[in-house]
């Protein structure tokens, strides 16, 4: 290195060899320039041995300079090791100046998919060349932070885009997103080759990293990674909720909503692009409103969505069962574009573990909530998950849990087993049932569901459903039918050998044969 640093002041010493020597290293070299740069190269490096060396390292013995440690001599480079790097950095320097592609890959949930969209929507207003999942020169690595496998996981998918940094894979390493937002100061001490850090509410200077600006104009626009029937519409943000077990509050911040002229002026633009059908993410959606309206505001909003021309369902996320705005229920029944379907997280129906989750609800309140959804709106699908292996669950606890899953038989339904996480309200309390527990409960909580799952599923042979198909996958085309929201429920399949329909279009399909979890169908 220190040769290298008295080479490259040598050639700054002069005048008219620095002038060659930039010339060479900031153009393009050309196969035909590549002989006289040779020329050029050869003379300034006989001219920087003869003449620029100093003195003293010619005259003074090995041995006296490997004695004295703090002057080590390492042996002069070879001038073809020397010939190597500056050809490399004539190549280093021609892949600087052409228009770099930055790839943006997601980790997490579905609104982790929405904020890469508008970090690449913006990306694009800036003219960069922008893509989800591909090769690029820059990353920009949007993680999740909310459980134990998530940030594992992004914790690996960044040591891996590091190691492609080192081998010269990629140029630059960015992170943004939860698990930056949650642990920006311990990622930042034990992964330093990351280029820099970002929370979740720090796009303008990620931009501005990306040598991009962030452009206000551009509110409700965004570059879609989905399928282009569908696209998730992100209605607010953060959450007020004191779930004992949750970090969401630590790396989202408090409950934003958006206006309702902003969602509808967004809902506009993806049907302008073909989007179909709208599923409103939020971490909170039953919660919409309060803020701005200071009333909950979910009906008024679905009833302004179903107005967009183009679009024909709108699916609910993420509803929470205190304070649900049974109103919503009558939106759902009435308006034919707002799908017969909700997900709403219940996570358990023991009362004390319900107390100690901090759900503001019981067993016998979440109950008969659910018997309302059903009484209001006939053949409403409902969608829930569970958390399996919190501290203090008993047997007893679980034994009430597998009862009331089989006496609810809930439509779709998912199970976790307990992240015991920092910071939040539960990390006080010990984490005492074991990792073999918690998966065992799991398991069992799902065998009880795909017996379900197979029965209502056995129940559709025969009938005939609207369905929208969003991919083909093998001899497949993979379809949904208005219960099933992408990516988490059933699926329903069309033997491509034998049938056709159009990705991105619905249209209607009898069911032949039902598994406990896919649908297999012809179209009619």
């Amino acid at each position: 290195m220190a040769m290298l640093v008295r080479f490259m002041h040598a050639c700054y010493k002069s005048k008219d060899i620095c002038i060659k020597f930039r010339r060479i290293f900031l153009i393009n070299i050309s196969a035909g320039q590549l002989l006289l740069s040779s020329i050029y190269l050869m003379f300034i490096f006989f001219w920087f041995f003869i003449f620029q060396v100093p003195s003293e390292i010619g005259t003074r013995s090995l041995p006296r300079l490997v004695s004295n440690s703090k002057h080590k001599l390492k042996p002069r480079p070879r001038l073809s090791n020397i010939c190597i790097f500056a050809l490399r950095n004539i190549n280093m320097r021609t892949k600087s100046i052409e228009k770099k592609k930055i790839n943006v890959v997601t980790l997490g949930c579905s609104k982790n998919i929405y904020d890469s969209e508008v970090l690449m929507g913006q990306l694009k207003a800036n003219d960069k060349e922008v893509v989800h999942e591909e090769e690029g020169d820059v990353v920009v690595i949007n993680t999740c932070g909310f459980i134990d496998n998530a940030k594992e996981e992004s914790v690996n998918t960044i040591l891996d885009f590091v190691e492609k940094k080192k081998a010269g894979e990629v140029d630059e390493v960015f992170v943004t997103g939860c698990l930056s937002e949650r642990y920006k100061p311990d990622l930042e001490q034990e992964i330093p080759d990351v280029d820099k850090y970002f929370g979740t509410t720090e796009l303008p200077s990620l931009l501005r990293s990306l040598g991009a600006d962030y452009k206000h104009e551009l509110i409700g626009e965004r570059q879609t990674t989905t399928p282009k029937n569908y696209a998730f519409l992100k209605i607010s943000e953060g959450c007020d909720r004191p779930c004992s077990f949750c970090a969401i509050p630590l790396m989202r911040g408090g409950h934003r909503s958006k206006p309702i002229e902003e969602l509808v002026s967004e809902a506009e633009k993806l049907a302008q692009n073909g989007v179909k059908e709208l599923v409103l993410i939020a971490q909170d959606s039953t919660y919409y409103g309060l803020d701005l309206y200071k009333k909950r505001n979910l009906a008024e909003l679905l009833r302004a969505l179903a107005k967009v021309n183009g679009i024909e369902w709108i699916r609910i996320h993420y509803a929470f069962p205190t304070g649900f705005p049974v109103d919503v229920l009558d939106v759902i029944r009435e308006e034919p574009k707002v799908c017969n379907y909700i997900d709403i997280p219940l996570q358990h129906i023991s009362d004390h573990l319900l107390k100690s989750m901090r759900r503001g609800t019981t067993h016998k309140k979440t109950t008969e909530l659910l018997e309302k959804f059903r009484e209001k709106v006939p053949g409403m699908a409902i969608r829930t998950t569970l958390i399996v292996g919190y501290p203090g669950e008993t047997e007893e606890d679980f034994e009430e849990l597998k009862q009331w899953v089989k006496d609810m038989r809930f439509e779709r339904l998912g199970c976790f087993t307990y992240s015991h996480e920092e910071n939040t309200h539960a990390y006080q309390l010990e984490d005492d049932v074991p990792e073999e527990v918690k998966m065992r409960r799991a398991n069992e909580i799902m065998d009880i569901q795909g017996q379900i799952s197979w029965e209502i599923n056995q129940e559709k042979v025969g009938k005939k459903f609207k369905c929208v198909f969003d991919r083909k996958r093998g001899n497949y085309f993979v379809g949904r039918t208005e219960i099933d929201s992408p990516d988490v429920d059933n699926e329903v399949l069309v033997d491509a050998n034998e049938h056709y329909v159009k990705i991105g279009d619905f249209c209607y399909i009898k069911i032949t044969e039902a598994t406990d979890y896919d649908l297999y169908g012809k179209p009619v």
